[in-house]
């Protein structure tokens, strides 16, 4: 008889003080694995694959609430306050957790991150709800195709970027691939979500970086965020697009432990 997945899987390394590593849509925490060796000389890092991704079990009327409350069990319980580093839908997560447990997150540091993924008329910083219910449906017909094209477009033009893909592509599909189910959950989680009144209530320092070819999660909305949380600084890469710490490694990894050492 198969075991049924873990709530949250959770592959734990390094020491030192804690920091999650929270990946995006459609995928999973093997994607941080090029930075995770340098992150682990500092840091106890735990990387999360999220409810419906990866080696996770799929989450039920999925929410924001409930992907924190499942991290938080998988945890060890000795590890917060703990620094969070959000990608996508990943970033999210953080911004949510940060802003309803401010005591239990240390710093939190955004990459390609929005309080709002869809247009709104009062907010144009991000694509229409045709283009991401179309990605999403891209995904369901041809899911390997639709993400070997993503991350292509995400390395593409950077000095690391062949190298990069050719480590990827072993990893990409290793823990599988969501289910149908999991992706509806996901993206529709994507499209209604909205933290922008939550954004105040974030006390821990934060880092915005953004890319400036990103078109999932426009460096406007990054910006936007470093204005809005209460102790942010951003940094823009220009030639980076929705995944900086695989085009742009040595830049990212540069900021991003310049900030968490407090630099």
């Amino acid at each position: 008889m198969n075991a049924r997945p873990p709530l949250v899987h959770l592959e734990s390394v390094g020491i030192g003080p804690p920091l999650l590593l929270l990946h995006g849509f459609a995928l999973h925490g093997g994607l941080f694995g090029p930075i995770v060796p340098a992150l682990a000389r500092r840091h106890r890092v735990h990387v999360a694959d999220l409810p419906g991704h990866g080696l996770s079990a799929p989450q039920a009327n999925l929410t924001l609430d409930g992907i924190v409350a499942a991290l938080a069990a998988a945890l060890p319980a000795d590890c917060e306050p703990l620094a969070i580093l959000g990608w996508s839908l990943g970033g999210a997560v953080a911004l949510h957790w940060a802003a309803t447990a401010p005591e239990r997150v240390s710093r939190l540091a955004l990459v390609g991150a929005t309080p709002a993924f869809v247009a709104r008329n009062d907010w144009p910083h991000a694509m229409s709800a045709a283009t991401l219910a179309r990605f999403g449906d891209e995904l369901r017909v041809a899911y390997r195709l639709t993400l070997q094209r993503f991350l292509t477009l995400q390395v593409q033009g950077s000095e690391q970027g062949r190298a990069t893909l050719a480590l990827l592509r072993d990893q990409l599909f290793a823990r599988g691939e969501p289910t149908p189910a999991a992706l509806a959950e996901s993206l529709a989680l994507l499209a209604r979500t909205d933290l922008r009144k939550e954004v105040p209530h974030v006390r821990a320092p934060a880092l915005v970086i953004t890319g400036g070819r990103d078109m999932l999660a426009p460096a406007a909305a990054g910006a936007w965020l470093a204005r809005a949380l209460r102790n942010a600084i951003r940094i823009d890469i220009a030639g980076a697009a929705h995944a900086p710490f695989l085009s742009h490694r040595d830049v990212f990894l540069d900021a991003l432990t310049g900030f968490l050492d407090g630099r």
